[in-house]
């Protein structure tokens, strides 16, 4: 039996609703992203480099985006933050990604994954406790997910949580997780102790001060290096009852929505390295001469950035839209996983055609150029890789003629 035929046109329809949709910043968003543009020349820019090169963020920078509310902004004024919304906290990404990939995506982390997933799911109480002091208090989060088995494939976690009788006892090692080094707080997910898969992953508040808890070796990244990256070892951590995170079993849930979440700001925080990069070719063509003229009256050079103009304007239509349905309490889990594919690549394409425009200028340690076009690789990586991208646009196509794929 064949399945039920369906325009191509119609794929997308139910994404779409052209009859309110508004992508405008308003004067408030529009005041905000200057602000924004004000903090970042002044703390920001000049350690850009500082940051690539000693590995770390200065904790000045910190204190300062904490004292103007700009850390995990999205929380509600009433634990401590400022009450973002997703555009406005992705205008925020967006100018901090500009000059530091290494310091935007550490916040995206801490704001939509860490802190996001206690005021997604967290009790009254646990928002009491825990936001304030990820907001106005000026500590950090991370979100403990990736194991060595279990990439892409969260349903492998092999982290157990084990009841005990005033809570759980948790035991296993996570990979990769950013923020590591800095943070008081994780959020750390494990499954309890038996068989089954996305059903029986749980999610917890664990603190750094407790027992057990061991940071083993931080990452040496190919680009990034400004973010703390390490592995972390859970060994007999008791984790009391008050820090389960949700309801039991409903941890996959908590993921899904953290992802759709930080999707948005990560493809935000490619569109601002892509704006710097593009700025730095421009700059660098209308100033370097070769055969009698500068590369600005060359035709490929102006053939790559009109490529360039084009797919950062695309990006910037398709993050807004994104945007306003998260705003408007729509379902965003579709637009978020595009808008994050279409931001890595973007990124690439974007850094590797200004690198070209540079020659072999480009492609010494230290330049601007060099650095982003390092950085922006792990785009592809972060928050769910391309093929997992792929692989959840595809599925929502084929599910709307009743054909179900698998990864």
């Amino acid at each position: 039996m064949c399945a039920k035929t369906i325009k191509t046109d119609n794929l997308l329809a139910p994404l779409y609703n052209p009859s309110n949709m508004d992508f405008s910043l308003s004067p408030d968003q529009q005041q905000k992203r200057e602000e924004f543009k004000t903090f970042v020349q002044q703390y920001v820019a000049p350690v850009a480099a500082q940051i690539d090169r000693t590995r770390r963020v200065p904790l000045t920078v910190v204190r300062h985006a904490t004292k103007r509310g700009y850390l995990a902004p999205t929380v509600p004024i009433e634990y401590g933050g400022s009450g973002y919304d997703m555009l406005t906290f992705s205008l925020l990404a967006e100018e901090i990604a500009k000059h530091s990939l290494s310091l935007a995506i550490p916040f995206a982390i801490h704001t939509c994954l860490a802190t996001g997933s206690i005021l997604d799911s967290g009790s009254e109480a646990q928002k009491r406790q825990f936001l304030p002091r990820l907001t106005a208090r000026g500590e950090i989060a991370a979100f403990a997910l990736t194991e060595a088995g279990a990439g892409s494939d969260a349903g492998a976690l092999a982290t157990q949580a084990a009841p005990v009788a005033d809570g759980f006892v948790i035991n296993g090692t996570k990979t990769w997780v950013c923020n590591a080094g800095l943070a008081s707080v994780f959020v750390v997910f494990a499954k309890l102790q038996g068989d089954g898969k996305h059903g029986r992953i749980n999610a917890f508040i664990v603190e750094r001060k407790m027992a057990g808890v061991s940071l083993i070796e931080r990452e040496e990244t190919l680009g990034l290096r400004g973010a703390d990256i390490r592995t972390v070892q859970f060994e007999n951590v008791h984790v009391p009852a008050s820090h389960q995170l949700g309801e039991i079993g409903s941890g996959w849930g908590i993921v899904m929505r953290a992802f759709n979440r930080v999707r948005i700001v990560l493809a935000s925080a490619a569109l601002g390295a892509s704006e710097r990069a593009l700025d730095l070719g421009i700059r660098y063509a209308a100033q370097r001469n070769a055969f009698g003229t500068t590369l600005a009256h060359k035709q490929r050079i102006q053939n790559f950035v009109a490529e360039c103009v084009a797919e950062i304007e695309s990006l910037r239509q398709t993050i807004r839209y994104a945007a306003w349905l998260a705003n408007t309490g729509q379902d965003f889990g579709v637009p978020a996983n595009i808008v994050k594919y279409l931001g890595g690549r973007v990124a690439g394409d974007v850094a590797d055609k200004v690198l070209q425009i540079h020659g072999g200028a480009g492609y010494r340690e230290g330049e601007e150029i060099a650095r982003i076009y390092r950085d922006v690789r792990a785009l592809r990586l972060l928050g769910g890789t391309d093929e997992i991208q792929q692989f959840a646009i595809a599925r929502d196509a084929f599910r709307q003629i009743g054909v179900k794929i698998d990864p």
